[in-house]
């Protein structure tokens, strides 16, 4: 009895999977999605999975060991702090109406997300799935930012400034791009994050690391990922719950977010060759640090592309990003000098405006894609304003918080002696190996 009771039970949530919609209770007259639901619900938790501690482990491996916890603690807490932000303010001038300034920003009226019940719908979804969907966008967005800055920055410091980019970069142009503003109705073509996320981030990281200056012994001090093995586990993890950025973003369980699910795997898989390849012809050697770096490059990149083209336009943009932001990465440190510690914006930045451009170009059916409203020509000048938009949003208001943020807090970066010592024993008291 017993034993068929069990069974009875775990069949029972597949009932729900596979009945196409359900009515509200109350009466509403929209009625949800219960496969469409359960995806995105199983989405959100792929996303989530990506900061932490997928983001997490990626970069606490690429840092020295003295500063292995401090970058542990800023991916954390950031997924902390950010939910409360969400919550407060950011969902409301993220996706509400703005009125009149609905071209560029929200509006105050989900403060604490009062108007959201366990009855509100988005579509066809529970308006607190979407919420929560969304809300782990908005939580990786400045833990990648994190990367630019690394083992630098005093960590009240690294707090305060990722809550003012959150309200002043990162909801107006998921706003502008998502949430019905000027840049959606543009016709910008961003399916997941290519302008949103990686973007913003990619920028914010770099407008960060000149402000602050160069780690001290950057370029001429060696300074190797002290656990590459970290970084490869953390990179794995980053690849799996890709799936649930790139096809969670249809926001049903569709042929829409079927094919973003391929097309992010040949992403990735495309990228992490073409980096491996490219490394390989310059270096002598192939390397593991290329290959899982190349990997993140492809999935930034195809990103905004991934609702959109099919798998030839996937392999050419992944190829592309591979050996394009290894090219990046070199020319951002060896002749800018420039100490983006963790190479966010040559692999987020450059990958998600690449990606974002590219998207005006294999979208067309005539290279398998989902087909564009517009000529290829007019598609990529539109592309090409949205990226360059979000560029100069993002860097002015980037340097204006940066500006802020040091005289409310007597300086951002870290003193030499702490710096020397490592930011986990003179920040956080603690040491991540108790050798």
């Amino acid at each position: 009895m017993f034993k068929k009771l069990s069974y009875l039970m775990a069949l029972t949530p597949l009932i729900f999977v596979f009945m196409p919609e359900i009515s509200m209770a109350d009466g509403h007259e929209g009625k949800i999605s219960a496969a469409n639901t359960s995806w995105i619900l199983t989405s959100s938790v792929l996303v989530l999975f990506m900061t932490i501690p997928g983001l997490a482990f990626f970069y606490a491996g690429l840092v020295r060991s003295k500063n292995v916890l401090s970058v542990l603690m800023q991916c954390f807490s950031l997924t902390c702090l950010v939910t409360v932000l969400w919550v407060v303010v950011l969902y409301g001038l993220a996706f509400g109406d703005g009125g009149s300034m609905n071209a560029f920003i929200g509006n105050l009226n989900y403060l604490f997300l009062s108007p959201v019940t366990a009855s509100s719908l988005s579509g066809d979804i529970p308006e607190t799935v979407f919420a929560m969907f969304q809300l782990t966008f908005a939580i990786i967005t400045p833990a990648l930012i994190v990367g630019g800055f690394a083992e630098r920055m005093k960590f009240p410091s690294m707090i305060l400034f990722s809550m003012i980019w959150m309200v002043l970069v990162y909801a107006p142009i998921c706003h502008m791009v998502w949430g019905g503003g000027m840049l959606g109705d543009m016709g910008l073509m961003d399916f997941a994050g290519g302008t949103v996320v990686h973007v913003n981030a990619g920028v914010a990281a770099i407008v960060t690391a000149m402000y602050l200056g160069n780690r001290n012994g950057f370029p001429t001090t060696p300074m190797p990922p002290h656990n590459l093995a970290m970084t490869v586990a953390g990179a794995s993890m980053l690849w799996v719950g890709w799936f649930g950025f790139n096809a969670g973003s249809a926001l049903a369980a569709d042929q829409s977010a079927g094919m973003a699910m391929l097309v992010t795997h040949i992403g990735a898989a495309t990228g992490s060759l073409g980096w491996m390849f490219r490394e390989w012809m310059k270096k002598g050697k192939p390397s593991v640090l290329g290959i899982v770096t190349g990997m993140v490059a492809g999935l930034g990149t195809i990103t905004p592309a991934s609702g959109f083209v099919g798998p030839v336009g996937a392999l050419i943009i992944g190829s592309l990003a591979g050996v394009i932001c290894y090219e990046a990465t070199q020319y951002i440190k060896q002749v800018l000098s420039i100490d983006d510690s963790l190479d966010v914006f040559p692999v987020h930045g450059v990958g998600g405006a690449l990606g974002t451009i590219l998207t005006g170009v294999f979208a067309s059916s005539a290279w398998g894609g989902m087909g564009l409203d517009n000529s290829i020509i007019d598609q990529v000048i539109i592309q090409i304003k949205g990226v360059l938009f979000t560029i100069i949003w993002c860097g002015v208001l980037t340097f204006v918080t940066l500006k802020i943020v040091d005289s409310l807090t007597g300086g951002l970066r870290v003193s030499e002696e702490d710096e020397q010592t490592g930011i986990d024993l003179t920040g956080h008291g603690e040491s991540g190996y108790n050798n």
